[in-house]
């Protein structure tokens, strides 16, 4: 019996902007702020949200200055920050000066450089005691927090984020966070309807990979210059990665959005059934985010001109 396949959605008036792994590319996530600001200005909706999907830190120049933005744009969106592997190694090394051995072979020296520490190549065992306490010390306490509160995944309408993924038969809230962080070769492999699309990061690509059970965003930014964006609204899906692909979504309305459910059904296995939409998991909208657009009375407050010539257009 041939089985009807429905398009994965999220609930009404909510629009999200999924952020790959940023690897301590500070340059390329101004772009991408600057470029979501815009296009809430310009597409206002009820309840836009940001998810990042972990790796901040790690092999970039600038982890630091990648934390400081990302809690900066806190105070303007409502944002989902989730940890990535990376960011549960920074913390470890905190509690266990021993984990830099594993650590060192992730990018750990580029970040330590950026917090204004100088590693040895290679540190004795003191060394790299006395360099935990310094990376203590370097830390502001708002970056502390940042990395403590950091999720390990988030659910929404017919959509699970999470950093590498999950494994396939375990229902999402018995997931191990070894898993949701660490996670590979069987869930990269997987052909199975895992019951909600998983988009994640982690596994470095050149493009989007955009599959009927999983889109993997993760196009390698610190070494490649293209951060991707994954923009979804209802049924609708779009991963962009460069200008020029942001620039149609703002100059030429009849392309927004047009191109995602088409890509997921030519990519949908046979027989695979997506799960009817349920209720997001998003609470209240948070007091302080004072950014929200309502589609009903908003408009563009400054000129489009201007805001343009922001971000280089």
């Amino acid at each position: 019996m041939r089985v009807e396949r429905r398009a994965p959605s999220l609930p009404d008036g909510v629009r999200v902007y999924a952020v790959g792994d940023v690897h301590g590319r500070a340059d390329l996530l101004r772009e991408l702020l600057r470029n979501i600001e815009l296009d809430v200005a310009i597409n206002p909706i009820q309840r836009p949200v940001v998810i990042f999907l972990g790796d901040y830190i790690d092999r970039g120049p600038a982890s630091r200055e990648v934390i400081e933005l990302l809690i900066e744009i806190e105070k303007a969106l409502e944002v989902i920050f989730l940890r990535g592997n990376h960011e549960a190694f920074a913390l470890d090394f905190l509690k266990d000066p021993q984990v830099l051995d594993s650590w060192r072979n992730y990018g750990a020296l580029e970040t330590l450089l950026s917090y204004g520490l100088t590693p040895s190549i290679h540190p004795t065992s003191k060394e790299t005691v006395e360099l935990a306490r310094a990376f203590a010390a370097a830390l502001p306490e708002s970056h502390h927090r940042f990395f403590s509160k950091l999720k390990t995944s988030f659910s929404c309408g017919d959509f699970f984020f999470v950093h590498a993924g999950i494994r396939p038969g375990i229902p999402f809230n018995e997931q191990r966070e070894e898993d949701l962080l660490w996670i590979r070769r069987e869930f990269l492999d997987s052909e199975v309807d895992f019951g909600k699309v998983v988009v994640h990061g982690h596994e470095p690509v050149d493009h989007p990979d955009i599959r009927f059970n999983r889109i993997n965003i993760d196009t390698g930014a610190f070494a490649t210059g293209r951060l991707t964006c994954l923009i979804i609204e209802r049924h609708l899906v779009v991963a962009l990665t460069d200008k020029r692909q942001w620039s149609w979504r703002f100059f030429e309305p009849s392309r927004r959005l047009d191109a995602g459910p088409e890509i997921i059904a030519e990519q949908s296995a046979t027989g695979a059934t997506l799960v009817e939409i349920e209720t997001a998991e998003l609470g209240e909208v948070p007091p302080y985010v004072s950014g929200r657009a309502d589609p009903a009375t908003s408009s563009v407050e400054r000129p489009l001109t201007k805001l343009l010539a922001r971000i280089g257009f």
